[in-house]
């Protein structure tokens, strides 16, 4: 644990209070910081939020803007989460701003958690640092999400909505909807993601009631993959743009949703080309060409990827996004698979069931599901599953069986570790 972590969970409670009564309290200690953020873009949804942000970002940045960026979780250091005008926060930026808040709680008698403390964090030092725009990450949920003190947001965007983090959002999809929709505030247009009915009918509801306008794909506008770029149409313009650097098919629905968003900050055309471009958003679908993992494979001419998605609807991604690789160039498939032990590993490996491959179980440091458990749940959905002790084991058993294609999936902890394991290469 890097020592940001080691502060932050030393020093405050652990308990998520799905409210936002202490986050406005501690705002209020340091004179509301979120009141004078620059114009912020306010992300929410299940998948995509992540890779969202870095589109819109790499976008706002090709057209000159300084922008500030919140994301969660991080996977090597504590500092990815906070990006002010592009550039990571540093150890003693945030330690100051951390030092401040402590002192706040304690003059208050108030108390915050690890993820309420970073939030915070970010706001105090984001309304301390120019820039030109601020893309702000939900962390769970929405409406009662610390980042929700947000009032007035220049733009809200949704990502596909689904079950995940049952204990707190519910197993129902549309109370997790109405939750994503939360963030929407009057006067403020909704960017929504491509949606369920079920879905789309809460967040049309939630949207009627603040007075919000929305913007919806596959109504108000829509993006696909055409001739090896992404094509973009809306009821103005027809766009031919070039394809997003980011592996997958799901990406291209994503970057619809980013193309969208730039179109309503009213960022020019070239500065999108070369945003999808440019983007970079690790630990989804990422090719991994270095690092000690990286050269074990490469020796046996073998493809290593690297994939942190964690639920039922990140699996049906990955798996798009394996049968479209394997239709170009079919190769036997491993997948190196540890998830956290509360997550939905039977939905997980329900949506993998077209894929042809051999499964190998790890562990990780942390609340991860025993390896020989998830290995059961695995063999349940008709895979060969194997528990190993570790990455490297489970590397040398899917050489050691002719894998050309080994995707270590399951976990942005398990990503985390795989990328440390580079420093070199590290952060981006």
């Amino acid at each position: 644990m890097d020592p940001i972590s080691e502060r932050l969970r030393a020093r405050h409670p652990q308990r998520i209070d799905l409210s936002l009564d202490r986050m406005r309290a501690l705002c209020a200690a340091l004179g509301d910081p979120q009141d004078r953020l620059p114009p912020v873009v306010h992300v929410a949804g299940t998948n995509g939020k992540g890779s969202t942000v870095s589109l819109i970002r790499a976008i706002a940045e090709a057209a000159g803007l300084r922008v500030h960026a919140y994301t969660s979780p991080h996977l090597v250091r504590f500092n990815e989460r906070i990006r002010l005008a592009g550039t990571l926060i540093s150890d003693d930026q945030l330690n100051a701003v951390l030092d401040r808040i402590e002192a706040a709680m304690a003059e208050t008698g108030g108390e915050a958690t690890v993820f309420e403390s970073t939030t915070a964090a970010a706001f105090l030092a984001m309304s301390e640092t120019p820039a030109d725009l601020a893309i702000i990450e939900v962390g769970l949920g929405g409406s009662l999400d610390a980042t929700n003190v947000i009032d007035r947001p220049l733009l809200s965007v949704i990502t596909p909505v689904d079950l995940d983090h049952a204990e707190f959002l519910g197993d129902r999809i549309e109370g997790v909807a109405a939750e994503k929709a939360g963030i929407l505030k009057a006067g403020a247009r909704g960017v929504i993601a491509r949606q369920s009915e079920a879905v789309m009918a809460v967040i049309e509801r939630r949207a009627a009631e603040v007075h919000s306008p929305l913007t919806v794909m596959g109504v108000d506008f829509d993006a696909w993959a055409e001739r090896g770029g992404l094509v973009y149409q809306d009821q103005e313009r027809f766009l031919d743009l070039p394809a997003p650097a980011l592996s997958g098919p799901h990406q291209f629905d994503n970057a619809g949703v980013a193309v969208a968003a730039a179109l309503e900050l009213d960022l020019p055309e070239a500065a999108i080309a070369e945003g999808l471009k440019s983007v970079r958003w690790p630990a989804r679908m990422q090719r991994l060409t270095v690092g000690p993992y990286a050269e074990k494979a490469q020796a046996a001419d073998a493809e290593l990827w690297l994939d942190g998605g964690h639920n039922p609807h990140a699996g049906r991604a990955l798996a798009r996004t394996l049968a479209e690789r394997q239709a170009r160039a079919p190769r036997p498939t491993a997948l190196i698979v540890a998830m956290l032990a509360n997550k939905d590993a039977g939905g997980f490996f329900e949506a993998l069931k077209g894929i042809d491959a051999q499964v190998f179980t790890i562990g990780f440091d942390g609340a991860a599901a025993d390896p020989a458990s998830l290995a059961a749940v695995a063999q349940g959905r008709g895979f060969g599953a194997l528990p190993t002790t570790s990455v490297d084991e489970a590397l040398e058993r899917a050489l050691a069986l002719g894998a050309g294609r080994i995707v270590i999936c399951g976990s942005l902890y398990l990503a985390g570790e795989v990328l440390g394991a580079s420093p070199e290469t590290w952060p981006v």
